[in-house]
Parts: structure tokens; C-alpha cells; sequence
């Protein structure tokens, strides 16, 4: 018996690997293509893409040949359908909730992931390799293992680092970044970027969040996501961030947004300490962060003085 459990704690059981699969989750996409599963792949959503960096080394459509089912937040839960799937990969916090219910309503057995560090999305890679029954194959055996050795250097070298303070973006207009209770923030923190919001939650309603008004209590924003908080030019200036990393997604930040954090009064903006990276290095958990791990630890290590 394969037993897997989800994050909403559902049970699930592979007794034998999926055949037909939609993938609302760009990273799990991938990693299922770098698994050797893509034969299985029978649906994507807009976003799901094979990186620059893996062309050459994968089949260049071996993502772009899927039937696309719409956005990770608003996908077509009818085209879903349509597609007969034995299996559909999610995400708890890129999907929309009321569409995963509807699906589940509808008899589709839907996995729903929520990776929240780096560790959780290389054992999210390996519980997929034996969800998919392909963990004694040598080349998954060896991503996997590669998987879990970049992690362990990370940590290791992370015990010896004094972080550099960070302010890392996800949108410009209106600015918003994240805390630390997030896989971004997680990756920041193990390649030795410390991030200068960790402890800002998102407060309701707006004004609220950019210090205008009043929070609302506890109580009257129970449920609600508060680990994305606006916040505004003056509040970055006083986190006194060393540097400042803008990704380009899930916002691609421009050069013209990288002057607006140079001509700031900040540690990082004196330095020049202002750098574009690959978000995904950030973002995307399971296979891409084997690659994106230590490209990001060496853009941070490039920045200490």
C-alpha cells in the first residue's frame, strides 16, 4: 500500500502511479517533467513553463505541448474536467479554493501541496517520485539525492554566515513583500539573506497595512492570509536593508523599479546593492530548487562586503 497524505491531511492511496494528470502548480509541473513522468502530464496551467536554463537539457516542448486549463487561480474547472484526469496537483496557497472543491465534488481526487521551507519542498520531490512509483530509478534516485545534498550544504554553510538584511519584493504597485512564514522567506533565510519583514504580518483593511488606520481585530480577519503585507517606501527605509532583491515573478521588476530602491536612503541603495534575479530561484519548490539554491546563495555571497 502507498499511503501518501496531503496537506489538508486526506488520505490518499497509489497503488499504481497516475496515468492521467493535470498540474495546477508550475513547479510541480516541472519537476514531474524532470522526474520522468511527463509522459503522464495531460494538462498545465498558463504558467507552467520549462525554465531557459533547462532548455538543451529537457525536450523544449515538453511542458509547451500541454493542454493549458487557464491560471493558477483561475482555472477552468470545466476544461479540468474535460480532460478525464486521474490526478490533479495543487497547491493550497497558488490555487483558488472554492475550484478544488468543486473538482473534489465532482469524484476528481485531487493532491493538494503546501510546501512551506526548503526541506518540505525537496521531501515534497521525493514523495512525489513515490507517488509516481519512480523512486528506485537510478537517474530519480540521483536528482533526489542531489536534491537533499544542496540542502545540507545550504544549512551547513548557513550556520556560519551573518545574514545579510534583505528587502525582497513580490509586487511594486501596490509594494508588497512577504513574512516569514513563507517558503520565499525560508529560501532567502537558508542562502543567507535575512528577511527585513519576517515579522510583519498583513494587516486589514488597506490603510491599515500602510499605517492610515486602525487594524481590525483579530477576530474579524481570522482566516484571512496575513503573510503578504503591503508596505510602503518610508517603512522599507527604516528595515535598513544591506540589500534589496527584485525577482521577476510574480511582478517583473524592471530597471526603472530597481532605480526607485537605488535612490533610496538605505544601506543597499549606498552600496548599489540593488539586484534583479530569476524569481523562480526563489519561489519554486522541488526540483527547480536544486539549480536555484545555489545560484541564489552565490548572488547573495557576491554582495557581502
Amino acid at each position: 500500500m502507498r499511503n501518501f497524505f496531503d496537506t489538508l491531511e486526506r488520505e490518499h492511496v497509489f497503488n499504481v502511479p497516475p496515468r492521467r494528470v493535470v498540474s495546477l502548480v508550475p513547479s510541480d509541473t516541472l519537476t514531474l517533467v524532470e522526474l520522468g513522468c511527463g509522459e503522464s502530464l495531460i494538462g498545465r496551467t498558463d504558467y507552467c513553463e520549462l525554465p531557459a536554463d533547462d532548455v538543451g537539457r529537457l525536450a523544449p516542448d515538453a511542458i509547451s505541448k500541454l493542454t493549458s486549463v487557464g491560471g493558477t487561480k483561475n482555472a477552468s474547472v470545466e476544461a479540468i474536467a474535460a480532460l478525464a484526469p486521474d490526478l490533479v496537483l495543487a497547491n493550497k496557497e497558488e490555487n483558488t479554493k472554492s475550484d478544488l472543491e468543486k473538482l473534489v465534488k465532482m469524484g476528481i481526487r485531487v493532491y493538494i501541496g503546501f510546501p512551506r521551507t526548503v526541506a518540505e519542498g525537496i521531501g515534497h520531490l521525493a514523495r512525489l517520485a513515490r507517488i509516481f512509483h519512480r523512486e528506485n530509478d537510478p537517474d530519480v534516485k540521483a536528482l533526489v539525492k542531489e536534491g537533499y545534498d544542496v540542502l545540507r550544504e545550504a544549512e551547513e554553510a548557513r550556520k556560519s554566515l551573518v545574514p545579510l538584511r534583505t528587502f525582497c519584493p513580490i509586487w511594486m504597485s501596490p509594494l508588497m513583500t512577504m513574512n516569514g512564514k513563507t517558503y520565499m522567506s525560508d529560501t532567502l533565510d537558508l542562502c543567507g539573506a535575512q528577511n527585513v519583514f519576517a515579522d510583519r504580518e498583513r494587516r486589514y483593511p488597506l490603510a491599515a497595512d500602510l499605517g492610515k488606520a486602525n487594524p481590525l481585530p483579530p477576530d474579524d480577519v481570522a482566516g484571512r492570509d496575513t503573510r503578504y503585507p503591503r508596505v510602503t517606501m518610508e517603512e522599507v527605509e527604516s528595515r535598513a536593508p544591506e540589500l534589496v532583491l527584485l525577482p521577476d515573478e510574480p511582478h517583473p521588476f524592471s530597471e526603472e523599479d530597481a532605480k526607485v530602491f537605488l535612490a533610496q536612503r538605505t544601506e543597499a541603495a549606498k552600496r548599489g546593492a540593488v539586484v534583479r534575479t530569476p524569481g523562480k530561484d526563489i519561489s519554486w519548490y522541488g526540483s527547480r530548487a536544486i539549480k536555484g539554491i545555489p545560484r541564489l546563495r552565490a548572488t547573495i555571497q557576491g554582495w557581502r562586503s
